[in-house]
């Protein structure tokens, strides 16, 4: 019995790596033209519907309930096409293989964290955070009397990057967002570089 209990086991594991490694090659493709189109969701959904068999994979549930999010309308507006391709993205990396997940130690975090202050504030969101989808993250901001802007600028506060603590999510790059906001805050603007944890450790006070 414990026999094929192994096997069964053996099986799964060996059936959610194929599936995983279809996911990253079919990811790579959508990402070959930097953007990601309403169809191309809506093919993602239907593949993970029927790859059914990675449902006790974090990667898997979490882009199944975003994507039944996204489309629940039946469009895929800007932001959400902006984070699903910073998902995919993340899930890549730079070699298409899943990876082992670490903490971005070596991000460019403000040290020691400020005290964040919502009131008539600045924030934007990059990377994927695990508390949600980015507008319930804005959400949480626009709540609290701060407001939310698309992203780096003068008139940005803070900028919160958001991660996802799976062994399957590669951090390759600081993107774009960042890179705009560590050229702001080295001209003397007080903008802070600050991680999800911190941000949700005053939001959800």
């Amino acid at each position: 019995m414990e026999e094929f209990d192994y096997l069964r086991r053996f099986n799964s594991a060996r059936v959610q790596s194929r599936n995983m490694d279809e996911l990253i090659g079919l990811s790579r493709g959508m990402l070959a033209d930097g953007k990601i189109v309403q169809e191309e969701a809506e093919f993602l959904q239907r593949w993970l519907h029927q790859a059914r068999d990675m449902g006790d994979d974090p990667i898997y549930r979490i882009l199944t309930s975003r994507l039944e999010l996204m489309l629940a309308d039946d469009h895929l507006d800007q932001d959400e096409a902006s984070e699903l391709l910073e998902m995919l993205q993340a899930l890549t990396g730079d070699t298409g293989k899943p990876s082992t997940y670490r903490k971005p130690t070596n991000l460019p975090l403000n040290d020691p964290f400020p005290e964040i202050d919502f009131q008539d504030r600045g924030f934007a969101f990059t990377g994927v955070m695990a508390f949600g989808p980015r507008k319930e993250c804005q959400a949480l901001v626009t709540e609290r009397g701060g407001i939310s802007l698309p992203g780096p600028s003068k008139k940005l506060n803070y900028l919160v990057i958001g991660t996802i603590a799976n062994e399957h999510w590669a951090h390759s790059s600081y993107g774009r967002k960042i890179e705009k906001a560590i050229e702001i805050r080295e001209k003397g603007h007080p903008l802070a570089i600050i991680n999800e944890d911190h941000f949700l450790e005053f939001a959800m006070k």
